[in-house]
């Protein structure tokens, strides 16, 4: 038994299920995330939210590496800024998008960041567009156009196109964390510019713009946010760290499933049949992406 189980192939068994496993963690984590925007949106704005999400993050990443002693210079700032000027501004649309659209709607916009990342990688790095990737942009997009038609009208087809920006700009975050690795980076170094980034920035963006109070009725969303969002980068990461990369990109996409019902059971947000259909390209599409 002892022999079976130190078998390459069941360790390769067994670590793929471990990375799996935490990217459903973080899948779910992620889908509350959403519902705590829409409820932190009753009585903020999303650059509050933002801001508020950012905060705790950095304030707990920050005593972790403070505990560990952690070095936090770095000889590849701009690097740096380039990374967390993306992932702000995505986050910021991102957020934007989960206030004015259905959870599954704008979370799947957001998840259209693989196949964008394809695209970067084709544009800066000159890569090949093999079949595969070419067949994921097309089935990616279509799949785009169809979400946007049925479930769009008015006013909310300016919020499609800001979770469709901040699939764009997670994108180029996603590169710009490739690049960060690349020269060395450590992954919490990262992560500590990122939420440091954004908080400062979402601090200055506060000043020229209305405030909400804080109360103890409102503290609950904001609490929430942070700590889903914390935690559930967290475990991504080590989902990714753990297990096989492409099995762990596959399973992050459950967060659209999990979006989607915890959109009908507190919203009652529908998916008709046009919906399903396009989440279900795109999110295929993202799969074959990833397959890199």
């Amino acid at each position: 038994m002892n022999l079976l189980l130190a078998h390459p192939l069941f360790l390769r068994l067994r670590t793929g299920q471990l990375g799996a496993g935490w990217m459903l963690v973080a899948a779910l984590l992620f889908a509350w995330m959403s519902v705590f925007v829409k409820w932190g949106a009753e009585r903020f704005s999303a650059t509050e939210l933002l801001f508020y999400r950012t905060l705790i993050g950095w304030v707990g990443i920050g005593t972790v590496l403070a505990i560990r002693r952690q070095p936090l210079g770095t000889h590849h700032i701009g690097a740096h800024l380039k990374r967390s000027a993306a992932g702000y501004l995505s986050l910021l649309l991102y957020f934007y998008a989960l206030v004015h659209l259905p959870i599954a709607t704008a979370v799947t916009l957001n998840y259209t960041s693989s196949l964008f990342f394809a695209l970067l990688c084709v544009w800066l790095l000159r890569e090949r567009l093999s079949a595969r990737v070419s067949l994921a942009l097309v089935l990616g997009f279509a799949g785009i156009i169809v979400l946007l038609k049925p479930t769009l009208s008015g006013d909310a087809w300016f919020a499609g196109v800001m979770g469709l920006g901040s699939g764009l700009s997670a994108g180029l975050a996603v590169f710009q964390v490739r690049e960060l690795g690349k020269l060395g980076e450590p992954e919490w170094r990262t992560v500590f510019f990122f939420t440091g980034f954004c908080t400062l920035m979402g601090l200055g963006t506060m000043l020229f713009l209305p405030i909400h109070p804080l109360s103890p009725e409102s503290l609950g969303p904001l609490l929430g946010i942070g700590v889903t969002a914390t935690l559930g980068q967290l475990a991504m990461t080590r989902a990714y760290r753990e297990g096989q990369k492409f099995l762990v990109a596959t399973f992050g996409y459950v967060t659209v499933v999990f979006s989607a019902l915890l959109g009908l059971l507190f919203w009652g947000d529908p998916l008709g049949l046009d919906a399903v259909l396009a989440i279900g390209l795109i999110i295929f599409s993202g799969v074959l992406a990833a397959k890199r």
